[in-house]
């Protein structure tokens, strides 16, 4: 008798996504440019571990690319109130064989608007449909108040152990 393995996760085929007031959809090459003008900025930077400071569009063509193997994947948050800029990111991370991780970063001008809760409450949604038996968690500082105060808001609560990153603990998120 033969065991045949299921197919592994990937997220690939995340699907695109729309809220009231954004348009998400997986960064192509097409969009590296807009990328880098949104990233290149001391406090994404500075926030976001694995992003180098000058954040270049090599460093953008690279990120986008990184998810061509399926177990990381970025996700373009354009609003559509505004001439359709790019106005965040939302990471999403396969972690072993139980976990999907979460991550974001939202442009400073839209800061403080809700975009960044939408976006991802929306990406959280799409990965429950996509991943039902995985847990998704995500990474924080404790001293970054907002983004801690966005995941707590969205279902998030801390675990009580340290992140894989320096200076984060780890969250869960809670079952809808």
């Amino acid at each position: 008798m033969f065991l045949r393995r299921g197919r592994p996760d990937s997220l690939i085929d995340l699907p695109g996504l729309d809220t009231a007031r954004l348009a998400i959809a997986p960064l192509g090459p097409e969009h590296a440019p807009a990328l880098h003008r949104l990233t290149d900025d001391p406090a994404i930077t500075g926030a976001v571990d694995f992003l180098p400071t000058p954040f270049t569009l090599a460093d953008a063509e690279a990120l986008i690319a990184s998810g061509r193997h399926g177990r990381d994947r970025f996700l373009g948050a354009w609003s559509r109130e505004e001439a359709a800029p790019l106005i965040g990111v939302v990471g999403a991370h396969l972690r072993g064989e139980g976990a999907v991780e979460i991550g974001y970063w939202i442009a400073g001008g839209a800061r403080g608007r809700g975009f960044g809760t939408e976006a991802v409450l929306a990406t959280l949604d799409c990965l429950r449909r996509c991943f039902p038996h995985r847990v998704v968690v995500a990474e924080c500082r404790p001293g970054n108040v907002a983004s801690w105060g966005l995941l707590h808001k969205v279902g998030f609560r801390e675990t009580g152990a340290d992140g894989h990153r320096p200076g984060r603990r780890q969250l869960i998120l809670e079952s809808a």
